[in-house]
C-alpha cells in the first residue's frame, strides 16, 4: 500500500562534525548557503524544506544542478541523514529508527531507481529484477513470479534472458524499474533516472510512467532538473533553488501564481498544452448516481443541484454512463439502470490538454474523467481548458 511522505523542517548539511554543528545555527538566518559555506567550511544541501506528499500522488521535485533535489530525495532512505528535522513515512520516523528497522525498510518498504541503471552485468535481466527478493530469502518459487509480473509491467516480455550490454539505454533502465517493483514498495524514489536517455526514448519512459501510475499503489517522488519533464509527469511539483523550496504545488498553479520571477523565469519556455494533465485541472463532479439508485431519488438530487444531466458509475466508481434531467422526468420505471446512455466519449486523467480538444467538440456535456481502470476521476469542459491554457 501507497504511504504519504512528511519532510518536517529538514536540513541536510555536510561537513565535519564542528562544521556542521556551526551551520546549523546559522540556517534560520539570513545568511546564504554560500556565506554559511565560507563562514563555517560545511555545505548546507538541503535547509529548512517542508513538504506532504500524500499518500498515492506521483509528486516531482525539480531544480537545477546543485539546487539541493537529489540530497533530499536520500533523506527518504536515510542515505543522508538529515542534520535537523523529522522525516515521516506514514506514521513511522525514519530518524527512529533502529538499525534493524532501517534495514528491514529499506528492503521491503522503499525502491530507488537511478540515473546509472547500475544494473548486474554478469546478470540476465530476469535475475537483475528477482536479485532484491533474492537477497531477502524470499523462495523461489515466488521471487521469480513477482520478478515476471514486474518485467511485464514495465513492457519487457521476451527479454528476460538477455544480458544488460544487449540492451538499449531505456530497455537497460526498464529493468531498473522493475526491479524497484518487484518487492512492491510503499515509496518508489526516482532520481533523475531518464535524464541519460535520448530524447525520443525519454519520452517513452514518461509516457510508460504516466500508463504504470494507474496500476501501482504506491508513492512516487520523482527528481528532474527538466520542467517540462516535471510538468508531464507530476501530480504536484516542488521547486528547488539553493537548497530550499522556491514554489510547491499543481502545474497549473506554477502559471497562475508563479512565487516569483525565478519561478516565471524557469517556466517561460513550457508548452502548457504538451505538459499539461487532464487531472490538474479537471473538477469534481457536482454529483454522481449509481447503479440501482431510484429515480424519484436522483431526480430530486439533480434538481437540487440545478443540473441538466448526471454521471453513473457502479459500486466500483466504473463509469458506466449519464441520465438526463428530461429522462428522469419522463421515467415510469423504478431505477434509473434502463435510463443510463453509455457514451463512449471519455478522457483519461493523465491525457494531456492537447488530446483534449478533439473529444470537447464531440462531447454534448462536460468530458468524464476516467483513470485506467476506467473509474470515474472527475469532470472536464470547456471553460476550465481555455482558462487553464490562457496567459
Amino acid at each position: 500500500m501507497a504511504k504519504p511522505v512528511t519532510i518536517q523542517n529538514s536540513s541536510v548539511v555536510f561537513g565535519n562534525h564542528a562544521q556542521k554543528k556551526a551551520a546549523i545555527e546559522l540556517l534560520d538566518g539570513e545568511l546564504s548557503p554560500q556565506e554559511i559555506r565560507e563562514r563555517t567550511g560545511a555545505t548546507v544541501a538541503v535547509r529548512n524544506v517542508n513538504l506532504d506528499i500524500k499518500e498515492g500522488e506521483l509528486f516531482v521535485i525539480v531544480g537545477l544542478s546543485g539546487s539541493g533535489k537529489s540530497s533530499l530525495i536520500r533523506t527518504l532512505n536515510l542515505l543522508n541523514r538529515p542534520a535537523t528535522g523529522k522525516t515521516f513515512v506514514g506514521d513511522r520516523n525514519l530518524l527512529e529508527m533502529s538499525k534493524k528497522e532501517l534495514r528491514r525498510y529499506r528492503r521491503n518498504d522503499v525502491s530507488m531507481v537511478f540515473q546509472n541503471f547500475a544494473l548486474l552485468t554478469h546478470r540476465t535481466v530476469i535475475r537483475n529484477v528477482q536479485y532484491p527478493l533474492e537477497i531477502q530469502g524470499v523462495s523461489k518459487k515466488e521471487y521469480t513470479e513477482r520478478a515476471e509480473e514486474a518485467i511485464r509491467m514495465v513492457g519487457l516480455e521476451g527479454w528476460e534472458h538477455y544480458m544488460p550490454s544487449q540492451l538499449s539505454g531505456g530497455m537497460r533502465q526498464r529493468v531498473g524499474l522493475a526491479r524497484a517493483l518487484t518487492n512492491d514498495p510503499e515509496v518508489l524514489l526516482m532520481d533523475e533516472p531518464y535524464s541519460a536517455l535520448d530524447p525520443l526514448i525519454r519520452r517513452e519512459m514518461q509516457n510508460e510512467l504516466i500508463k504504470l501510475e494507474d496500476e501501482m499503489d504506491r508513492t512516487i517522488i520523482f527528481i528532474t532538473h527538466d520542467m517540462n519533464e516535471a510538468f508531464r509527469l507530476g501530480d504536484r511539483i516542488a521547486l528547488m533553488k539553493d537548497a530550499e523550496m522556491v514554489q510547491i504545488g499543481k502545474p497549473d498553479e506554477f502559471f497562475d501564481n508563479p512565487a516569483s520571477d525565478y519561478v516565471r523565469n524557469f517556466i517561460a519556455d513550457v508548452d502548457k498544452t504538451r505538459i499539461l494533465k487532464v487531472r490538474s485541472i479537471m473538477n469534481k463532479p457536482a454529483y454522481i448516481a449509481k447503479q440501482g439508485d431510484r429515480v424519484k431519488d436522483t431526480l430530486e438530487a439533480v434538481k437540487k443541484r440545478e443540473l441538466s444531466f448526471t454521471y453513473v458509475t457502479d459500486e466500483n466508481r466504473k463509469f458506466l454512463g449519464y441520465v438526463t434531467l428530461d429522462q428522469l422526468k419522463r421515467s415510469r420505471g423504478k431505477t434509473i439502470d434502463r435510463l443510463i446512455n453509455e457514451d463512449e466519449t471519455v478522457i483519461y486523467r493523465n491525457a494531456f490538454l492537447r488530446e483534449a480538444w478533439p473529444k470537447l467538440k464531440e462531447a454534448e456535456y462536460a468530458l468524464p474523467v476516467v483513470d485506467g481502470k476506467g473509474r470515474l476521476r472527475g469532470v472536464l469542459d470547456y471553460d476550465v481548458v481555455v482558462d487553464a491554457l490562457a496567459d
